[in-house]
């Protein structure tokens, strides 16, 4: 990645780490920059993260969400693309370690995102998978789908409620619109597909340690959007945090007093918490508790203003308002365009003085909670049920990278919604294998 070349000759190289929304919108905005443009990655793949749940749900399929960065980066000349591993960085000697090797940079571009954030817990990880990935996406649809398979033919009426109870931790939008899908799931997508269990007795519980879901909405939404949940059939348990995590088990401790309650489960999903991803931590810049870098106005370290972070690993504040810019896809491909033009600026003799500061400007924020039921709120308006639905549907469709995808996803939609049934219901990986029977149960004849 770091061929000889005449220092005379070399174009300026910028080094963007992290193929998500803020990478590229960051590369794209480079497209007629007279520089050397490289965009690291570990995944081959874009993956558009607001339907990552919907993958999770068997309502999509992986593809129908995800396209080859390298295909489409593929008319931009001055862009390459490599899939590898960003290790660390060494701002000061202006390069970053990818796959062992040190790869020398002008400008350097961190939009490498968070991972899942089990707050001092990292073994609860194996017992409540987030969604952050294509990976974590298949592996909650493999777990949700198998508890469903081990119900229908477990005999004892107490292990058959736990394989039939599903704990989504976090009442943020993944943790809502997650709740919602597995609930129309049990009640609406299988029960005909099974014989001997009747599927919509399948308990959907979402936990939250505020006092209200979607805490980032208007109150009036966030409320609408509990009562949605209810009306469905999803209990919803709030003030309320989780401390104990096991294949087995959810326990929860109540802010309020203290009490803890436990709940009989085989399948917890996490949607609770993030963390930023480590690389970020090998510039020595200050960081927010999260993890996230803290930048300056123009989104650049402090000390080094040719290495910019972007997305939801930076922590900033908005000059006038003091706000931050909250992690969102918009925030991101505003965030990664401001940078991006910035470089290509300076790259044609625009001073650094002259950068100015970033701004987000917030285009409203939407989730679904079911079928035709959603929240929105755009500007002053806040929208709720099926205007709010199609909204949220027209919006995501448009952001989908790839007219493939578009026309996939639009087909998939309405096809569910007119068929009642999600298409993509595949048990893929390996299964693990059941605990072995009691001696009770091997003496039973079935």
């Amino acid at each position: 990645m770091n061929p000889p070349r005449d220092p005379s000759q070399a174009r300026p190289r910028v080094l963007i780490v992290g193929g998500g929304f803020a990478g590229l919108a960051c590369a794209r905005a480079l497209r007629r920059a007279r520089a050397e443009v490289v965009l690291v990655d570990r995944q081959n793949h874009h993956v558009f993260q607001p339907l990552l749940y919907q993958v999770a749900t068997a309502a999509l399929s992986p593809a129908n969400i995800a396209a080859p960065v390298r295909g489409v980066l593929s008319r931009q000349r001055n862009c390459m693309v490599a899939m590898g591993e960003a290790e660390r960085s060494d701002a000061d000697a202006c390069e970053a370690v990818i796959n062992g090797r040190r790869v020398r940079y002008d400008y350097l571009v961190l939009a490498a995102g968070m991972r899942n954030g089990y707050f001092g817990h990292p073994e609860w990880e194996a017992h409540a998978p987030g969604l952050k990935s294509l990976n974590d996406a298949l592996e909650i649809r493999r777990r949700i789908l198998t508890r469903f398979e081990a119900a229908e033919f477990e005999d004892d009426d107490e292990a058959r409620r736990a394989e039939l109870t599903f704990v989504v931790i976090g009442g943020g939008p993944t943790g809502v619109e997650m709740a919602g899908a597995i609930q129309e799931i049990a009640a609406l997508s299988i029960p005909r597909d099974f014989r001997r269990v009747d599927m919509r007795s399948a308990r959907v519980v979402l936990i939250d340690s505020n006092e209200r879901v979607l805490r980032g909405f208007h109150e009036d939404l966030s409320a609408r959007a509990q009562r949605d949940l209810e009306r469905m059939g999803v209990e919803v348990i709030l003030g309320c945090r989780v401390v104990g995590l096991s294949d087995r088990e959810v326990v929860l401790r109540r802010k309020a007093d203290g009490e803890c309650q436990t709940i009989a489960s085989r399948c917890a999903i996490w949607a609770a918490g993030l963390k930023a991803e480590s690389i970020g931590a090998s510039l020595g810049a200050e960081a927010d508790r999260a993890g996230r870098v803290i930048v300056e106005p123009d989104l650049s370290v402090p000390g080094h203003p040719n290495v910019f972070v972007v997305g939801d690993q930076m922590s900033d504040r908005d000059p006038e308002t003091g706000e931050a810019t909250p992690g969102v896809a918009q925030g991101a491909i505003q965030s990664g365009d401001f940078v991006g033009r910035l470089i290509a600026a300076e790259l044609k003799g625009k001073a650094q003085s002259d950068r100015g500061a970033f701004r987000y400007h917030d285009k409203g924020s939407m989730a679904t909670i079911g079928r035709a039921r959603a929240v929105a709120e755009i500007g002053g308006m806040r929208v709720a049920g099926f205007p709010a639905w199609l909204l949220w549907s027209v919006v995501h469709i448009l952001f989908l990278v790839g007219f493939r995808n578009k026309l996939a996803a639009i087909s998939e939609w309405v096809w569910m919604y007119v068929s009642w049934s999600r298409g993509a219901r595949l048990i893929t990986g390996t299964p693990p294998r059941p605990p072995p029977p009691s001696e009770a149960e091997a003496d039973r004849v079935y």
